[in-house]
C-alpha cells in the first residue's frame, strides 16, 4: 500500500494546480478524479474559448469576488494573472488581451490550456487516477491519516480537496465535496447557482430570442427599490435573459428571488442619453420624418428585431404619421426606450450555472494556507470555497492562486 506526500481530490484547475505546485516542491502527489478525463469542466469555460484570466490589479479584482475578496489577499499575491500567464506561456500557449482585461488562448480553443495543464502535472510527476471516487476521508483526532476511494485506501497526512461546486453536474462538478467538508466538521454557506440565466414572466423576452445588445445599462429592482446594477451585453432567450451583465446581475437576483416575489430588471436601452438629451433627439427625428409612418421611424432608435415588439408594447398604431405623435405618446417612447422591464420569476438550474455562491465557510480555513483549522492535513481548493466572482476570467483565477497556495502549503509544512 503505497503512500504519498499530497492526495489531491479533483481534476480541475484548482486541483491541477495544487497537484502540479506540490510535485514541483518534490512532493509525491496522487491525483484522484471521478470522472473519466480530468478538466472537463474547463474545456466548457468561456463557450469553449477559456476565459482565463482577468489584467485587474489585486485590488481591483478582489472588488469582483463575493462573498469577501478580502480572503484571496496573500493567495494572490503568492500566484497571481501573470503568473498563470507565464506558465501557460511555458507550454506554449499563447494569449490575447481582449476588452474587458480579459485573457483568452489565441486559438480561442480550452483545450490548449488544459493540455498545457497536463504536461506541466505529467513533467513534475503527479499521478493521475481517473475513474476513482472517493467514499471517505480518513481523520484521527483532527488529523488527516488517509482516503478511501474505490473501496481501496491510500495514506497521507495531506488531503486537498478541490472537487468543485455544483455546477454542470455532468462534468463532474456534482457538490459532493460539501459533503466530505461537512463530515469533517466544516460549515456549508448555503449552495446556490451563480452567473445563471434568468426566467421572465410574459412573451417579450422570447419575441426577442437570440437578440443581442450591447452598451446597455440594467437594473435590478426589488419591492420596487434599485438593489443593483450593471452595463454591458445582455442577451435574450426562449426563457427569458442572458449574457454577462445579466450573469453578473443574477448572483444577486437569485438571493432576493428566496426573499422576494417581486423581483424585476429594468434595461435602459439609451444609457448614454440622459432623459432630455433622449427627448430632443426624438423630437429631431419626428419633425425630420414628419410624413413617415411612425412603424419606420422606430428602426432609428432600436434595432429591427425589436421594433414591432416595442409598438406592441406602447400600444400604437404603426402606420399613424410621425407629425401625428403626441407629447405624451413621445413621452411613452422615453419612457420605454430608458425602462424595458422584466419581471423574473426564476432562475435556470444547476446545470446551467457557470458557477456556484456558497460552499465551505472561509472562516474555518486559514487564508495564508487553505488549511482547515478545525482539521491538520486537509485543505481546500477552487470552488468548493464559499468564495465565487462576476464574470470576466476571475473565477478562474480563483481556481489557480488557492490551488498553488495549498500545494505550496502542504510541501512547505512537511520542512517545518
Amino acid at each position: 500500500m503505497s503512500s504519498f506526500d499530497v492526495i489531491v481530490v479533483g481534476g480541475g484547475p484548482a486541483g491541477l494546480m495544487a497537484a502540479g505546485r506540490a510535485a514541483e516542491l518534490g512532493g509525491s502527489v496522487l491525483l484522484l478524479e471521478k470522472m473519466r478525463q480530468v478538466g472537463r469542466k474547463l474545456l466548457i469555460t468561456g463557450k469553449g474559448r477559456c476565459n482565463i484570466t482577468n489584467d485587474d490589479p489585486i485590488g481591483e479584482f478582489i472588488k469582483h469576488i463575493h462573498p469577501n475578496g478580502r480572503f484571496l489577499r496573500t493567495a494572490f499575491s503568492r500566484f497571481f494573472s501573470e503568473d498563470i500567464l507565464d506558465l501557460l506561456h511555458r507550454y506554449g500557449v499563447e494569449t490575447t488581451l481582449e476588452r474587458g482585461g480579459r485573457y483568452f488562448p489565441t486559438s480561442n480553443k480550452s483545450a490548449d490550456i488544459l493540455m498545457a495543464l497536463q504536461k506541466w502535472v505529467s513533467e513534475v510527476n503527479v499521478e493521475i487516477r481517473c475513474g476513482f471516487r472517493v467514499e471517505k476521508l480518513i481523520i484521527e483526532n483532527n488529523r488527516i491519516k488517509g482516503i478511501q476511494a474505490n473501496g481501496e485506501v491510500f495514506p497521507t497526512d495531506k488531503i486537498i480537496l478541490a472537487t468543485g461546486g455544483s455546477s454542470y453536474p455532468a462534468t463532474g462538478s456534482n457538490g459532493e465535496g460539501y459533503e466530505f467538508a461537512r463530515k469533517a466538521g466544516h460549515t456549508i454557506e448555503k449552495v446556490q447557482p451563480s452567473l445563471v440565466p434568468l426566467e421572465t414572466e410574459g412573451d417579450v423576452a422570447q419575441r426577442l430570442q437570440g437578440l443581442n445588445l450591447k452598451n446597455v445599462s440594467a437594473v435590478v429592482w426589488v419591492n420596487g427599490k434599485k438593489s443593483a446594477e450593471d452595463f454591458g451585453e445582455m442577451l435574450f432567450t426562449h426563457f427569458g435573459l442572458s449574457g454577462p451583465i445579466i450573469l453578473t446581475l443574477s448572483r444577486h437576483v437569485v438571493d432576493e428571488l428566496h426573499k422576494s416575489n417581486n423581483v424585476e430588471i429594468s434595461v435602459d436601452l439609451k444609457p448614454a442619453l440622459d432623459e432630455q438629451k433622449l427627448d430632443l433627439r426624438l423630437i429631431r427625428d419626428l419633425n425630420e420624418h414628419g410624413k413617415k409612418r411612425v412603424g419606420n421611424i422606430f428602426r432609428y432608435w432600436l434595432p429591427a428585431t425589436m421594433v414591432p415588439v416595442f409598438i406592441d408594447l406602447l400600444g400604437f398604431d404603426p402606420e399613424k404619421e410621425c407629425h401625428q405623435v403626441s407629447s405624451t405618446e413621445r413621452k411613452q417612447i422615453r419612457f420605454l426606450l430608458k425602462n424595458l422591464r422584466f419581471k423574473i420569476i426564476n432562475h435556470r438550474p444547476f446545470k446551467e450555472a457557470i458557477i456556484t455562491a456558497g460552499g465551505v465557510s472561509t472562516n474555518e480555513m486559514s487564508s495564508k494556507t487553505m488549511e482547515s483549522k478545525l482539521v491538520s492535513g486537509l485543505y481546500f481548493a477552487g470552488e468548493i470555497i464559499d468564495l465565487d466572482a462576476d464574470t470576466g476570467g476571475y473565477n478562474l483565477q480563483i481556481a489557480y492562486s488557492t490551488g498553488w497556495l495549498a500545494g505550496n502549503s502542504c510541501m512547505n509544512s512537511h520542512d517545518m
